[in-house]
């Protein structure tokens, strides 16, 4: 077993005190994957991975120290290793290695989210659920074996999350208790017809006694957060200065003081609203207010229940346009499934659902929308709709499909290096920075002959990527309110009330979501900065299938990789 292997080195390192170590690269990265995939199975499982579908994470207290022991090993380790020694690649993949065991640590040791955040516990769970019944990687009864296991697991890993929180905020109980209580409409509804294919009548009669028993844990979990938790959650949600840049070094590789961050996201805010403003004032008519025009052009939304059906249509014409203006390479898979965000998922507003780069066979990838709920009131609904206005939802399906995140995807499963092609050590701005990025690259390549309306929804997009920026340092190394972040949104990105709310809360405990904007201009700047070098010999296709080819380096390191000179600012 690999935990063998990480045993002997810990044995081992003790002998390397104050020497350097022959321990070759490869060898580490393969240990070190091993550790990630078995403490965070359903990481694995999103990898494609699927040596640990029968287990959820556990998050009892001597397993997160146990972790946190592990990980001081690896680090002792690496540091072993002679940098000097290596290729020019390993060096790379040697930065990337130290900083993602630093973020690491820093998590368990000093954001502790695993006190903090119930909603940590259900999005686990969700997504860790939900796999074995989206991608068909195994037969549906093997899989169902799987979920079996993973159900009669539920009250003991819900026993570890009461044991491990402690009086968190309230805006992270409420995310959790709408996340669990999606979970119990999945087990109830959606799981049974997802293993519909199921004959095995033991294995049927399995599944309903752990399903039952799951159920019970999490409604009783529920009523713990509502009348135990929830009364007392006045805990902050703030981060502070310091937690919040250093997770914003190690994570992202991103060193710039905040102060320097808030004025570049002002900047390009600026910059974006005016582009915005003048690009509108031409599209009224004789209406010359901008906001006005884009009121009126938000009002032009599918009807309700037909998000998917226009969404549909949208990648079909993004692939056809990416196939004939080869600006990017689409290497050959599954055709992509548009559908209704699951019950459990609901609190997204769309999402992407790739198999993972190790998969063996060809997978179908689901790409989430969520649609209106009938049971919401109608002027929920209508402003719920006039921000998957048409512009809008162009950018989405740019961003979550095509060339955003399922292009990227299919990019990771032609990687050859085991450590660039893992998404488990893909730093957020290089995954949601390039999807970002990618709304951008469209219509700058003059799709459906530069209509203006796409375009509007590209920055429109834009403006909610910076607001977020601004918004999460604001939220956790200043001292504003919820509602000083909803105003924001909807002042400065022009979001509809709920909207505004929902990114606003967001930020609380989702602080990494300023990244988007992060990536996108550092991937602006590196292209920039590409082209510069290459001169008369550029080419935007072979700059974006180099980049992709990079997998899951971080910012600073892709520049390593990509730039002769790389001494200039990851983003300035």
């Amino acid at each position: 077993m690999v935990s063998g292997t990480w045993v002997f080195w810990s044995i081992y390192e003790n002998t390397l005190t104050g020497m350097e170590s022959f321990e070759p690269l490869p060898h580490f990265v393969d240990d070190y994957l091993g550790f990630l995939y078995e403490t965070r199975p359903t990481a694995a499982t999103f990898d494609g991975v699927h040596t640990h579908d029968d287990l959820l994470e556990d998050f009892s207290r001597p397993a997160i120290d146990r972790q946190m022991r592990d990980l001081g090993g690896f680090a002792r380790r690496l540091s072993a290793i002679r940098v000097e020694s290596l290729t020019a690649e390993h060096r790379l993949d040697h930065a990337m290695l130290d900083a993602d065991i630093r973020a690491r640590l820093l998590e368990l040791e000093q954001t502790r989210n695993f006190e903090r955040n119930p909603q940590l516990y259900a999005d686990t769970l969700a997504t860790s659920l939900a796999p074995q019944v989206l991608f068909n990687y195994a037969a549906p009864h093997e899989r169902g074996r799987r979920i079996v296991s993973k159900l009669r697991q539920v009250p003991s890993f819900l026993q570890s999350a009461r044991a491990n929180l402690k009086e968190p905020p309230g805006l992270f109980v409420k995310t959790a208790l709408e996340t669990f209580r999606g979970l119990l409409t999945f087990l109830d509804q959606d799981l049974p017809r997802a293993l519909a294919a199921v004959d095995d009548l033991s294995l049927l009669g399995d599944l309903a006694d752990a399903s039952t028993e799951a159920s019970r844990a999490i409604a009783e979990f529920v009523t713990y957060l509502e009348r135990d938790v929830a009364p007392k959650s006045r805990s902050s949600f703030r981060l502070g200065d310091k937690l919040f840049a250093q997770k914003l070094h190690l994570d992202e590789g991103i060193g710039l003081p905040l102060d320097r961050l808030l004025d570049i996201a002002q900047r390009e805010l600026d910059s974006t609203q005016e582009e915005f403003r003048t690009l509108a004032s031409k599209m009224g008519g004789k209406e010359k207010d901008p906001l006005v025009n884009w009121r009126k052009l938000k009002e032009t939304h599918p009807p309700a229940g037909q998000l998917v059906t226009q969404a549909s249509t949208q990648v079909e014409q993004l692939l056809t346009f990416l196939t004939r203006q080869k600006i990017v390479s689409v290497p050959e898979h599954e055709p992509l499934r548009v559908a209704p965000t699951p019950p459990f998922y609901r609190w997204t507003f769309a999402s992407i659902w790739s198999p993972g780069p190790f998969e063996t066979k060809a997978l179908r990838a689901y790409y989430y929308l969520t649609d209106v709920d009938p049971a919401w009131p109608a002027d929920r609904q209508k402003q719920h709709l006039l921000d998957f206005n048409e512009p809008t939802l162009w950018a989405i399906s740019m961003h979550e499909a095509y060339p955003g995140h399922h292009l990227h995807f299919q990019h990771l499963r032609r990687i050859e290096s085991r450590l660039r092609k893992s998404t488990v050590l893909m730093p957020l701005s290089v995954v949601e920075g390039w999807a970002h990025y990618a709304e951008h690259l469209i219509p700058e390549a003059g799709f459906q002959n530069g209509d203006h309306s796409i375009k509007l929804g590209q920055l429109a997009e834009s403006l909610v990527r910076l607001a977020r920026l601004f918004v999460a340092v604001r939220l956790h190394a200043d001292d504003w309110s919820v509602e000083q972040g909803v105003r924001f949104f909807r002042d400065e990105a022009f979001l509809e009330e709920p909207s505004a709310r929902r990114e606003a809360e967001r930020g609380t405990f989702d602080p990494s979501y300023g990244v988007y904007a992060v990536g996108k201009l550092a991937l602006m700047k590196l292209r920039a900065d590409y082209q510069a070098e290459q001169g008369k010999n550029f080419s935007l296709r072979q700059f974006h299938d180099d980049l992709l080819g990079q997998g899951g380096l971080p910012l600073p390191l892709q520049r390593k990789a990509l730039l002769k000179d790389s001494s200039g600012p990851v983003i300035e």
